[in-house]
């Protein structure tokens, strides 16, 4: 199967090395670029957990502070990879969105046991701030990446979806699935033969509109339960 890959070029060949593993042929087409923003380490001394909705928050962090003793709890496998690569100690995984990792942080942490440290990027959305706020935590979130999106999808993609050359399009985030959306739109580019695979319902929503020969969501917010979803 010849499978488009839209995630940030860093983790996108992560994916297609499984891609090919599994006897995809993946295609590259990162809608989305991260960078890591120029400001100080976050303050860590009064912090009992640091909470990481993604691998690029967990690579922010880690270039700018040496400290890999405070435990890290990830919303997922990929993050938790990510976490466990750059030295931390002590890793625990959510293996779901951000409303699980808010879930299994009441589990793991106590209100009275010091603040939480969200290390996010700028669009990062509210939703453990709001749970967990709710349930007596004191959360600090420390904005340490932006994420870009792509003016225009890249040519070798435009042509292969022209030419009737990409059976599946995978996306891993709503944003992601929205720019591509709008872009698809914008260049009239046909998608009658592509399915759409999506990591969450949300994630499928970022597609609505889209004219895909069908739209597959994980059973599961992770990459290995998408890809699953291409044998379905």
């Amino acid at each position: 199967m010849r499978v488009l890959v839209t995630r940030p070029a860093e983790d996108g060949a992560q994916t297609a090395a499984l891609l090919q593993a599994m006897g995809h042929q993946a295609l590259l087409a990162p809608l989305l670029t991260t960078h890591f923003l120029a400001v100080p380490a976050p303050a860590l001394d009064d912090v009992q957990a640091i909470l990481a909705t993604s691998a690029n928050g967990v690579r922010a962090l880690a270039r700018l502070s040496p400290r890999r003793d405070i435990p890290l709890f990830a919303v997922g496998p990929q993050t938790t990879e990510a976490a466990e690569a750059a030295g931390f100690a002590s890793v625990r995984n959510a293996d779901g969105d951000a409303h699980a990792l808010a879930n299994a942080t009441a589990q793991w942490a106590a209100p009275d046991k010091g603040t939480l440290l969200h290390i996010s990027g700028e669009e990062s959305g509210g939703v453990l701030g709001e749970s967990l706020t709710a349930l007596g935590f004191v959360l600090r979130r420390a904005v340490l990446y932006r994420v870009d999106a792509a003016d225009n999808l890249p040519l070798q993609a435009v042509t292969a979806l022209r030419q009737g050359a990409v059976d599946a399009a995978l996306f891993f985030s709503p944003r992601s699935a929205r720019v591509f959306a709008a872009l698809a739109v914008r260049d009239r580019i046909p998608l009658g033969g592509v399915t759409a695979v999506c990591i969450s319902p949300a994630t499928a929503a970022g597609l609505a509109g889209g004219a895909f020969a069908a739209i597959r969501i994980a059973a599961r917010p992770n990459q290995d339960a998408l890809l699953a979803c291409l044998s379905g």
